[in-house]
């Protein structure tokens, strides 16, 4: 043990009562990326007064490291009390003015920290992290004033983060919004810049739909206006040995994060078949994500992505923001889940992936809806590589954690 490090035991308590009496509601699972999330448990005729309270201010964490991404799920509870499974294990610092609750999250935020984590995990067929072993985690424990600076500093580039994030969700709203008044409630802008439906703009009526549409638009299946190509077999590699290797997991998050997407292998006859293009636009096809979908806008490093995902290519990419919208929708993703073959592991193809019924305007008003939306995902990327430079700095502070001194 370094001569400023400290073993975390004699720092933290164990806690974790059960919820007897039902007194919490709200159960919550935990992130490899540390923080809480939504269960994805299904509750029906589960016995929740089983499950283990946390408290503002205590951590969480699953026990279970195997194919949990080499990471471990911990994070703090710093909202209303939640409840979390019966096999997390629950704890909380001592005493505030000893170690900091926000400066020991600091540390478990670091990647050293995960891979202790997995080397110390132990089982057969699957393994795990004991509380036990927690307490034996060794880190550095300077001054309360100087732990203080510490979190400070990270929490001022976190803030601006958060408040990035907040922006880039009011815009990927508008978008939302502009794209329904547009080709769902056909309100889009009439020759007189007045709204098309209601200032009596012509309609037809479809058979198929059953309803209304401007004279002059179609009704047609996405593979009419896409093409189709399975993804790379590789393994994924944290080394740089090739291009980013885009996965499901990178775009089941709210923004692919470029700096933790991984890197793979390949020929470079394979990279240019497979290399990721400017309007491309690639589905989830297994696993309850299937049907989440990410559109590539103008700034990315090179890239392939893996054979669980399917690239669709529009034939005309003055339609690309138009298709990458109705993917990145609610009901693209229920009607891919509610067609797609199994149910514990839900599978979906490219003819069903393309199934998917659009109505298709006509050309001129795409571009002038291209003219709106365009700039405000220029900016939603803009706020994106902004934050993946502040994480970069935030994972620069971090690995600074293992040589403070006090």
């Amino acid at each position: 043990m370094k001569s400023n490090y400290k073993k975390l035991g004699p720092y933290i308590i164990p806690k974790g009562f059960l919820n007897e009496g039902m007194e919490v509601k709200e159960l919550l699972g935990i992130s490899n990326q540390k923080y809480f999330q939504r269960s994805h448990t299904n509750t029906i005729g589960i016995d929740l007064s089983t499950y283990r309270i946390v408290r503002t201010n205590q951590f969480a964490f699953n026990r279970a490291t195997t194919r949990n991404g080499e990471k471990i799920s911990i994070a703090l509870r710093q909202g209303n009390d939640c409840i979390v499974s019966p096999s997390y294990r629950i704890f909380q610092v001592k005493d505030e003015n000893e170690l900091l609750s926000e400066y020991l999250l600091m540390w478990f935020k670091r990647p050293e920290f995960d891979r202790y984590v997995r080397f110390k995990s132990h089982g057969s067929a699957h393994e795990f992290f004991e509380y036990d072993q927690m307490c034996e985690v060794e880190l550095p424990i300077p001054s309360l004033t100087k732990q203080k600076e510490i979190v400070k500093e990270y929490n001022v580039i976190q803030n601006r983060i958060a408040l990035n994030q907040q922006l880039i969700q009011k815009l990927e709203a508008t978008a939302q919004a502009i794209y329904k008044q547009w080709f769902i409630d056909f309100e889009f802008p009439d020759e007189n810049g007045k709204p098309y439906k209601s200032n009596g703009g012509e309609m037809v009526f479809n058979a198929e739909l059953e309803k209304e549409i401007p004279k002059g638009w179609k009704y047609l299946k996405l593979g009419d206006l896409v093409q189709s190509q399975y993804g790379y077999t590789e393994t994924a590699s944290t080394e740089k040995i090739g291009p980013k290797f885009l996965r499901i997991t990178d775009i089941a998050q709210n923004q692919i994060n470029w700096s933790d997407v991984p890197y793979c292998k390949i020929n470079e006859k394979e990279f240019e078949k497979y290399r990721l293009k400017y309007g491309d636009i690639v589905v989830a096809r297994t696993g309850a994500t299937s049907g989440y979908a990410k559109r590539i806008h103008k700034n990315f490093p090179d890239c392939v992505f893996a054979s669980f995902l399917v690239r669709l290519i529009p034939n005309d990419k003055d339609w690309s923001l138009f298709l990458g919208l109705t993917v990145d929708s609610q009901f693209y993703r229920g009607f891919i889940l509610a067609n797609a073959e199994g149910s514990a592991q839900p599978q979906a193809n490219a003819p069903l992936l393309t199934s998917y019924k659009v109505i298709k305007s006509e050309s001129s008003i795409i571009s002038q809806f291209n003219r709106i939306i365009e700039p405000i995902f220029d900016l939603i990327e803009a706020y994106q590589l902004e934050n993946q430079k502040l994480s970069e700095l935030q994972s620069l502070l971090l690995s600074k954690l293992a040589t403070i001194e006090n």
